[in-house]
């Protein structure tokens, strides 16, 4: 086995110190830190001021007590703007992989301001006709990623978003609030939402949302084709590539949903 040298013991040491603030960020004393991680006092010691020196943690005055300091927030920062920037090329990949899978058309939906936008379309061999392309807004009461994103939304944004009038664009368009709300609910319970046709005649969808690590909805992922083809029944193989689809998009975001809430993600 191969012997760990002392630096990077201390690297590791450092780290864990680091981790021990992940839950609740609340201020930690040395002594606490060393029961904790079964380290050393003095070696604790030396490492937290090795890390306030970077400014990864501080020093309350008062206290003595010690909590994350403005290079962790840095650094998230930077996180969050990497993926946000990133997210086209971080879901391309799967969506990719959708397409091939079902042989159908499949499309990344993400908000941007108070829009829900298509910024990536993989059509599928049998191509299909779509009432937009990239660049495109889609309306949110009809359009079956718009739906999964706003089902999973704060309430406040969700009114927002919807606006006052739901516009009618073919005969199957819901335009009655109330209905709607409850398809909303339908879609938080199973998962994924769906366009019968309600913006295109002839073009149905299925859509499931993306979230990120604060278990938020940033985008979706949609399937799309003729109304022969596209089921949505929630048991049905493509309502289940899709989820897992999404599910893996989220992961790359850093979501992470409990294994005991199901509804973990819904607001």
């Amino acid at each position: 086995m191969q012997q760990i040298s002392g630096s990077h013991q201390s690297l590791e040491k450092a780290l864990l110190i680091l981790l021990a603030f992940e839950s609740e960020n609340r201020e930690i004393g040395t002594i606490e830190l060393s029961q904790m991680l079964g380290f050393h006092k003095s070696t604790v010691s030396r490492l937290l001021k090795v890390l306030m020196t970077y400014n990864f943690l501080q020093q309350n005055p008062e206290t003595k007590k010690f909590s994350l300091g403005p290079a962790v927030v840095h650094l998230a920062h930077a996180l969050n703007q990497s993926l946000k920037t990133n997210l086209v090329q971080i879901a391309k990949p799967y969506i990719d992989k959708l397409k091939y899978s079902l042989k159908e058309t499949v499309i990344l939906e993400v908000l941007a301001g108070e829009n829900m936008v298509m910024v990536y379309v993989a059509e599928g061999p049998r191509r299909v006709r779509l009432a937009g392309s990239i660049g495109d807004r889609v309306p949110f009461h009809a359009a079956a990623g718009a739906k999964a994103f706003l089902a999973f939304c704060p309430p406040e944004l969700r009114e927002t978003l919807i606006g006052v009038k739901l516009r009618r664009f073919t005969k199957y368009t819901i335009t009655d609030r109330e209905r709607f709300y409850g398809q909303l609910e339908e879609i938080r319970r199973n998962g994924f939402a769906f366009d019968r046709e309600e913006i295109d005649e002839g073009t149905c969808a299925i859509g499931a949302a993306v979230f990120n690590h604060e278990k938020e909805p940033v985008a979706s992922v949609v399937v799309a084709g003729p109304p022969q083809r596209i089921t949505w029944n929630s048991d049905s193989p493509m309502v289940s590539a899709l989820k897992d689809t999404a599910e893996k998009i989220s992961a790359q975001l850093y979501f992470k949903q409990a294994a005991t809430d199901p509804d973990s993600g819904a607001a």
